[in-house]
């Protein structure tokens, strides 16, 4: 059987797809915006697709934004996806006086002047091997992304993985310990979304 994992529902994103794509690859998966759900979880996932102070302010109205911040201070398996991945960090250009969850120090910045924004399609990703949930995907592989924001970690270890989209570097993955964030969708990345998907449904299993 497969492990339980809790989708956090905050009214931002696609979590149906997401659902269905842990599922495929083996999870018993529940979706909820019930804090209690999201503290008995034994791996947690926080997709998104939106305005960072929109989701700041639902995670908050919902009360999973301390029992978040809690799990993952105890080391609970993490996934965040796109705009997941952009609430770990202390604040936003997109709205400067909504604070994010501040589990990793940097901040979000919209691309540059000049850029097509969104960044919409498939780019590749690099990274150097070792992280179990890049394990069977190598680097070069590309990803699906949707976002016109991006996440710059204060600490270079904390970027597991870059993306270049028009000369500008950005992080792709963001990892520190039990927590493991993506800028693109695997769920809508086809056999290597599925892989990445795979692996962290074995970490969460691994406990």
């Amino acid at each position: 059987m497969g492990a339980e994992i809790v989708i956090v529902n905050y009214g931002m994103g696609n979590l149906h797809s997401v659902a269905k794509a842990l599922e495929q690859v083996g999870a018993r998966v529940h979706v909820s915006s019930e804090p209690a759900h999201v503290a008995r979880a034994r791996g947690i996932v926080l997709p998104g697709v939106g305005a960072f102070g929109e989701a700041v302010r639902n995670l908050a109205a919902t009360g999973c934004r301390e029992v978040l911040i809690e799990r993952i201070a105890a080391g609970a398996p993490f996934l965040g996806i796109c705009l997941g991945l952009q609430l770990l960090v202390p604040t936003s250009e997109e709205n400067p006086g909504q604070p994010g969850l501040a589990i990793l120090p940097g901040r979000c910045r919209r691309f540059a002047n000049g850029k097509k924004v969104p960044h919409i399609g498939w780019n590749e990703i690099e990274f150097a091997p070792g992280h179990p949930l890049l394990a069977g995907i190598p680097s070069g592989t590309h990803f699906y992304f949707v976002h016109s924001y991006y996440v710059e970690t204060d600490r270079p270890e904390d970027t597991a993985a870059r993306c270049d989209y028009g000369g500008e570097c950005f992080t792709a993955v963001a990892a520190r310990d039990r927590v493991f964030a993506v800028q693109f969708h695997p769920e809508k990345s086809q056999r290597m979304g599925l892989r990445l998907l795979s692996n962290f449904v074995r970490w969460v299993q691994a406990g």
